[in-house]
């Protein structure tokens, strides 16, 4: 991948919370917002809101799946409430996380 995408995405990998906008990750890696957009779609074939999200479901469904608690997971994703995440998850993969993992 891209070097400045790679670096975004590991950023992001090490610190899911980071709510860092488009504009102040493409600021980061030296890009206009615009550059930035079409270069996470060029190489995910996703948005970035959705590349984001789908970083967060992995995050999540491994941190679920060794334990954690869905208050713990949604902290550790920077949500500002737990119905917040359920809400996220729930659109994404169409059941909450408890009866997804159960």
């Amino acid at each position: 991948a891209e070097l400045r995408l790679r670096r975004i995405a590991e950023a992001l990998a090490d610190d899911p919370a980071d709510r860092r906008t488009l504009a102040e990750l493409a600021n980061h890696v030296a890009l206009s917002e615009s550059s930035l957009a079409r270069l996470v779609v060029k190489e995910t074939g996703l948005t970035f809101g959705r590349w984001r999200r789908q970083l967060h479901l992995i995050v999540a469904l491994r941190e679920l799946a060794s334990g954690a608690s869905v208050q713990q997971v949604s902290g550790d994703l920077g949500y500002e409430s737990v119905t917040a995440f359920i809400t996220m998850f729930k659109k994404a993969l169409g059941k909450p996380p408890a009866k997804y993992l159960g």
